[in-house]
């Protein structure tokens, strides 16, 4: 995230969200933008800022943003979700408690 932060000044913060749909009822969104809104939950490491919506707070409190490298794809993803039932075996959607 630094180094694509560092490349596009622009897109400076990573913006974690929870939307319907995907395989098991809800799915990860990732994107990148220049500021958080006013009503935004910012969490920052290393000079990192994640934000997140008030309402995809609910479902991603207490979990881990990582970024992920394999054969196929690279990309971010929630780990440990305290929040989530059971999820998708690609990862990118889960059921909440």
């Amino acid at each position: 995230m630094r180094q694509l932060a560092a490349e596009d000044a622009s897109s400076s913060v990573l913006r974690v969200a929870v939307d319907g749909g995907g395989c098991s009822g809800y799915q990860y969104t990732f994107s990148l933008h220049s500021t958080p809104a006013p009503r935004d939950k910012v969490f920052e490491n290393s000079g990192v800022k994640v934000v997140v919506d008030e309402i995809s707070f609910e479902f991603v409190k207490g979990s881990t943003v990582d970024y992920v490298e394999e054969m196929i794809r690279s990309s971010f993803a929630i780990a440990d979700n305290p929040n989530a039932e059971s999820g998708c075996g690609c990862g990118s959607s889960f059921v909440a408690k």
